[in-house]
């Protein structure tokens, strides 16, 4: 199942609380579903509330509890407040009773500003070669890389020992999309593994507890472009990390930041 066909079903549960949708084991990272979709998926049903004129502006979401493959869940939508330039929305998924993930976006409309600061930061990858994308391989990598390429250039690979916690390269979706919206953004962004799974000189599990992305402005990215991510690792120590990351266009515009908190277990 591609990630277009994810998102509509999810746009359906937005509209209509008491419809509920699956996803397949191959969208999974361990037992739960990869962040990245469950993210999206709220995202996608957050969306049919809020008028197409306002654009996102953040994301933040928390993972409370694994959210399983091949098993019904729902959607449930909260507008907490629209007013006249913003509104503020929050979601969660519930599987058997139980609330998985939850979303809280803002959203704002354009306004008349003489208060201008340009972005000042610039992207360090070098263009796309395409040899290095990650391939999948069963059993090793998560199932959902089936969906996604990774074409790797600064850091390492999980459990190599590695002494830096940087990570940097460029993705994309293997099922070229229709449009790249938002949504396929933020799955995207959370493809990568978290920068400290590097250092770990084993397999150990890591876990996203809480994830914050901001959107610089509405994305125009073609259809087919790969999009730059490039991740550091600002502090770690007692078992949790806290990393950033910056999104950027193929010709280096900044489209979004990142920041998230990872527990570890090694």
């Amino acid at each position: 199942m591609h990630f277009e066909q994810l998102l509509a079903m999810a746009a359906e549960l937005g509209k209509d609380k008491t419809k509920v949708m699956q996803f397949p084991e191959n969208w999974c990272q361990g037992r739960t579903a990869f962040g990245g979709l469950s993210a999206a998926l709220l995202y996608q049903a957050i969306r049919q509330h809020i008028d197409s004129s306002r654009r996102l502006l953040s994301l933040s979401t928390n993972f409370v509890g694994p959210l399983i493959a091949d098993c019904d869940f729902s959607i449930d939508v909260e507008v907490l407040r629209e007013g006249k330039n913003s509104a503020q929305v929050l979601a969660k998924v519930i599987q058997n009773g139980d609330v998985c993930v939850i979303t809280q976006a803002c959203f704002g409309a354009q306004r008349h500003s003489d208060v201008r600061v340009d972005v000042t930061k610039t992207m360090q990858l070098k263009p796309v070669d395409e040899r290095f994308t990650l391939p999948y391989k069963e059993g090793v990598m998560p199932a959902f890389f089936q969906h996604v390429a990774l074409c790797l250039q600064d850091g390492n690979m999980p459990f190599s020992g590695a002494d830096t916690s940087h990570l940097g390269g460029w993705m994309k979706f293997k099922h070229v999309p229709e449009q790249m919206t938002e949504a396929h953004i933020i799955a995207l962004t959370d493809a990568w593994p978290p920068t400290l799974l590097q250092m770990y000189k084993q397999p150990a599990p890591a876990s996203s507890m809480s994830w914050y992305i901001e959107f610089v402005e509405e994305p125009a990215i073609a259809h087919d472009a790969w999009i730059g991510y490039e991740a550091v690792t600002h502090h770690s120590k007692d078992g949790y990390g806290l990393e950033d990351g910056c999104i950027w266009s193929e010709d280096g515009k900044l489209i979004a930041l990142s920041r998230q908190t990872v527990a570890l277990f090694a």
